[in-house]
């Protein structure tokens, strides 16, 4: 199951966290990762482990909010099976709070960069009439959560954005699904934390934790598998659909 030979996964923010863990668990199950990443020392190091473990690895330094970088890096990787469109940043703010700039940089990140991605990649999964896109939305794009204005709009982009793409490519053999993910315990989390909460990182990762029913933050590892079934010939019978995976949050907090 879950055989992913010979095909080509493109992953963006794959050099950390989620994006991470999925490229060495593609790999693992037989892709060729091609990981685009802003930092280039995380995404070598990602295709390094993926390589060491005897995989299949590529990586390319890249700001996916930049049309033309993306348009360029998709170019030499050249065909694409599978899309994830993961990268993307946090922003802690109401609506009033927001700055435009702060606003702006987040919708460049999270919602733009998708879009980038998808402008370059479907004109290819049209021309070989197959193909797969995972998107990574959030639970803030389904519940209010507190200060988190800029994020949510955002997130709610990205699942607007699967629905769209799912019915205008159904009939090129285009699969596009997204998942929403509540608190995952990543790098980037603790140094949110860190950067937002100096002094007070236990207080603020005990609260995310128990702001889900089940009682802790999820994993890298179960939310990388979600997306490789999603991705997987055992899901070819899915396509825009929203998958929650979030410990009970958006149905079982009162």
């Amino acid at each position: 199951m879950f055989d992913l030979t010979g095909k080509t996964a493109v992953i963006t923010g794959g050099g950390s966290g989620i994006g991470k863990e999925a490229a060495q668990l593609f790999a693992k199950h037989g892709a060729e990762v091609c990981i685009i990443d802003l930092n280039r020392q995380d995404a070598t190091g990602t295709v390094n482990v993926i390589i060491e473990a005897g995989g299949k690895a590529r990586s390319f330094t890249g700001d996916v909010s930049n049309q033309q970088q993306v348009g360029q890096v998709i170019g030499e990787i050249g065909s694409v099976d599978i899309l994830i469109n993961n990268a993307g940043i946090a922003h802690i703010g109401k609506a009033h709070t927001t700055s435009e700039d702060d606003f702006d940089k987040v919708y460049k990140v999270n919602v733009k960069g998708a879009y980038n991605c998808l402008h370059a990649v479907l004109p290819l999964m049209v021309k070989q009439n197959s193909g797969v896109i995972l998107n990574v939305s959030s639970v803030a794009a389904l519940v209010g959560i507190e200060d988190r204005f800029a994020y949510s709009v955002s997130k709610g982009a990205i699942q607007a954005m699967t629905f769209s793409v799912a019915r205008d490519y159904i009939a090129n053999n285009i699969r596009c699904n997204c998942i929403c993910p509540a608190r995952v315990y990543t790098p980037f989390v603790e140094n949110f934390v860190a950067n937002n909460y100096p002094g007070k990182e236990q207080e603020m990762l005990d609260k995310l934790s128990r702001s889900q029913p089940i009682g802790r933050m999820g994993t890298t590892a179960e939310i990388a598998t979600l997306i490789l079934y999603l991705c997987s010939d055992e899901a070819a019978f899915i396509t825009g659909c929203d998958y929650v995976i979030d410990g009970g949050f958006t149905k079982l907090n009162n």
